[in-house]
């Protein structure tokens, strides 16, 4: 007998206890029941998110490597979850079939329009074990938490120096190759930063947005409104 007949010919002797779900295995029931419970016993030692079944955690410790398992057949892409790789498809076919129902944006896939809604709710579900503070994104609570760590993993390979995030490590080397990709279209004037580019709009509209607040004076940037 092969197992997919013995799949259908078990019987379901396991009852939920909060629903009418039965289960032919002790263990699908207790990994089902953690639906209702919210139990998550599952914990990532890097991270410490937690996670309801032990194959979710497994996937999602590839997150924390360099592996890429996960290959498009489209393109020379790789992945290092499956719904990585199922998202990253939707750009070659065109398709979103997840639309938001409060401002109608279309998403590849079910996982992105959970995260996008969090926008809308305010919901944050991922808290910070040492300062309870939330975040709306797994990958912001890994971030955050290399503030308590100190953690540095993005090293600069010409002077050595280490940042917390990636996009610290791109804005540093900019100083090294002197790249200023953000350019004004009113004077041509480059910045490394996209946050210069828009001071310099500001001072182009005449935007004051800072206040003193002994005098009433205003100014277009908080530099020239601290040297007061």
């Amino acid at each position: 007998m092969n197992k997919q007949v013995i799949i259908h010919t078990e019987v379901k002797s396991y009852k939920c206890q909060f629903c009418e779900k039965s289960f032919s295995r002790g263990f699908n029931l207790k990994r089902h029941e953690r639906i209702h419970t919210g139990e998550k016993p599952n914990k990532c030692q890097l991270c410490h998110r937690l996670f309801t079944r032990g194959d979710d955690l497994k996937s999602h410790m590839i997150t924390h490597t360099e592996e890429k398992p996960h290959k498009c057949h489209l393109c020379p892409k790789s992945f290092n979850r499956v719904f990585a790789l199922r998202r990253h498809k939707g750009t070659h076919t065109g398709e979103n079939p997840y639309v938001c129902l409060f401002c109608q944006k279309y998403l590849h896939d079910s996982t992105s329009l959970t995260r996008h809604l969090r926008i809308h709710t305010g919901e944050k579900p991922y808290e910070c074990e040492l300062c309870q503070k939330s975040f709306a994104q797994d990958v912001q609570l890994k971030l955050h938490l290399r503030i308590h760590t100190g953690d540095k993993p993005y090293k600069c390979k010409l002077c050595q120096k280490s940042f917390s995030q990636g996009g610290q490590l791109k804005l540093h080397m900019r100083r090294h190759t002197g790249k200023k990709p953000y350019e004004c279209e009113l004077c041509q004037k480059s910045f490394a930063q996209s946050v210069q580019l828009k001071l310099l709009m500001k001072t182009h509209a005449g935007e004051k947005s800072y206040t003193c607040y002994l005098c009433d004076k205003s100014f277009n940037h908080a530099g020239i409104y601290s040297d007061g």
